[in-house]
């Protein structure tokens, strides 16, 4: 299992930048990779992304969600992963997002890939897209301030 550990600094508000992040179908405007993400319920993410050169699906559940601080979600079928993002404010119109992922590669490939800090620099590469995306629109394309906690599991 690998663990990834990426922040960027965003020129919108907290509330802005947590906003979009609860829009999980707009996740493959800005990350590489991800064919798409849809949202079956509250709590449960379907992703098809390309991985080590192969496509895979997996359903994520979100296992905690705090309007403008956090979102937590673990994997429960398909590729193997978990993490959380967090949302700080650094003052009125900017905040600062960090995302911590753990990622388990599956076979050879994606051993060698993660070896090698693809997974890393993919990671890197979507939080700068994300900062890119959210700076242009200036706004949110939708949100979901609904809170998840650990209990409601």
């Amino acid at each position: 299992m690998s663990e990834i550990l990426e922040a960027i600094d965003v020129d919108v508000p907290v509330r802005t930048a947590y906003d979009q992040w609860t829009q999980f179908e707009t996740f493959p405007e800005f990350m590489d990779g991800v064919k798409s993400v849809r949202q079956l319920d509250d709590k449960t993410l379907e992703w098809t992304a390309k991985v080590g050169g192969k496509e895979k699906t997996w359903e994520a559940r979100i296992t905690e969600q705090k309007p403008d601080e956090r979102i937590a979600w673990t994997a429960t079928q398909g590729a193997h992963n978990a993490g959380v993002v967090t949302f700080h404010r650094l003052d009125e119109g900017r905040s600062r997002v960090t995302l911590q992922l753990d990622v388990d590669p599956d076979g050879p490939v994606e051993n060698a890939g993660d070896a090698l800090g693809i997974v890393k620099g993919r990671v890197k590469g979507d939080m700068e897209r994300f900062k890119d995306f959210i700076e242009a629109r200036g706004t949110e394309t939708g949100a979901w301030r609904g809170p998840v906690d650990q209990s409601s599991n």
